[in-house]
């Protein structure tokens, strides 16, 4: 009880999560001249309903596992925080001004899949694609956990694992195109650079304070 009290003021950050998420809708219902810039490649991928599961899980891998950071090392956590929040405001300026758009399959059936399917495209515009924030975040879970010490092998394959099917999965179920995936691992690679490279975090372990400096 002791270490979630010393913890709160981190798990509290995590409301900036849901912020984003507004900005996001707000952006996503602002449709004009998107442009698609599927390729070939695109063309040939199938759409696989089954792998809506690994995309609607999505939701709960980033939250679950950016508590799990906090409580392991709140450095990283920090910094995973932090690289999420700007790469998604540069997204943010992306999909303002420059807008994509991806063709969406007819849907057919009512399957639980397809019905899950159907309610994702309900709630989502098939605009503001490139970069894909469903990449970009996972992405970003997957590097920083790369910084965790003393992580269990099961808890590194479902990092992981989990997180490749997720990112493979906004191909899948045709919510984003190539392009928007490589412009994802492209932009966080970089940031992950400055972020975990030249932002220095001390973290007072009795006080729970965090000093903040540049490299």
């Amino acid at each position: 009880m002791k270490i979630v009290i010393k913890k709160a003021p981190y798990l509290l950050l995590l409301f900036v999560i849901p912020l984003l998420a507004s900005i996001y809708q707000i952006l996503n219902e602002r449709t004009h001249k998107a442009v698609d810039i599927s390729t070939s490649v695109d063309q040939v991928i199938p759409f696989l309903p089954l792998f809506i599961i690994p995309y609607i899980v999505w939701y709960g891998y980033i939250f679950c596992y950016l508590i799990y950071f906090c409580f392991k090392d709140t450095k990283v956590y920090l910094k995973t925080l932090i690289l999420i929040v700007v790469a998604e405001l540069i997204c943010f300026i992306v999909y303002f001004f420059f807008q994509t758009t991806v063709p969406r399959p007819e849907l057919i059936g009512n399957g639980l899949l397809i019905k899950l399917v159907k309610w994702i495209y309900a709630n989502d515009q098939p605009v503001n694609c490139f970069p894909s924030i469903h990449v970009l975040t996972t992405f970003t879970i997957m590097l920083a956990s790369l910084h965790l010490k003393n992580k269990h092998i099961l808890n590194t394959l479902c990092i992981n694992i989990v997180g490749t099917l997720i990112i493979v999965s906004t191909l899948f179920v045709k919510q984003h195109v190539i392009f928007d995936m490589i412009g994802s691992v492209i932009l966080v690679t970089f940031l992950y650079g400055v972020t975990f490279e030249l932002l220095y975090f001390r973290v007072s372990e009795k006080s729970e304070t965090v000093y903040l400096k540049n490299k």
